[in-house]
């Protein structure tokens, strides 16, 4: 089976390479993915749970990035097992500017066997161009420009609040002052 797509990211080359080498971000954009660890700087060890057609499946696998040519370009190739079958595949990932941003262009070919692979191929395609579609749209949502704006929008928001409360409560100790001294000079006006 072969797929491909692309992306557009409205985030600079360098950074959305960055983020492509972050397991942090790479767990999180998987699907189902419950595990991911970097065991060195090229290869990676997941456990990912994903609904195959009738099958649950829980995918133990390897990840290795291969030919790397930083920030332009690496192979991803990957093999994972599971009690209903088994997976494999290379992913070619290239990263080209384009319009103020970057896009990001892949091409899949994966190949599975065992009892998923009864399913049949136009079943195992469709689930394939889903979970490509979910990590790919997945990873440039979590570092779209707009998420880090909206991240720095609340933290300003944030601070815009602590300052009212923080005005406010020197309000308030401006006004009890002041009135303070008002009763004392209206308590020694009387009193004098």
């Amino acid at each position: 089976m072969k797929l491909s797509g692309s992306y557009q990211i409205n985030l600079e080359k360098q950074k959305v390479w960055e983020a492509l080498n972050n397991p942090e971000i790479l767990k999180k954009s998987i699907p189902g993915c419950e595990e991911f660890n970097k065991d060195s700087e090229t290869k990676f060890t997941a456990t990912a749970k994903n609904k195959i057609g009738p099958f649950n499946a829980s995918f133990t696998g390897t990840i290795e990035l291969k030919d790397i040519d930083a920030p332009n370009s690496y192979k991803i190739t990957g093999s994972g097992n599971s009690p209903v079958g088994f997976a494999s595949g290379e992913a070619e990932v290239k990263l080209e500017e384009s319009e103020g941003g970057t896009k990001l262009v892949y091409i899949v070919e994966a190949n599975v066997g065992g009892k998923i692979a009864q399913v049949g191929s136009r079943l195992i395609d469709m689930t394939a161009k889903k979970m490509a579609d979910i990590f790919f749209g997945k990873f440039s949502e979590l570092i779209s420009p707009k998420t880090i704006i909206k991240e720095k929008e609340n933290l300003k928001i944030k601070k815009i609040e602590n300052k009212i409360d923080k005005k406010s409560s020197s309000n308030k100790l401006i006004i009890y002052s002041a009135l303070a001294i008002l009763v004392a000079i209206i308590g020694f006006y009387f009193l004098a």
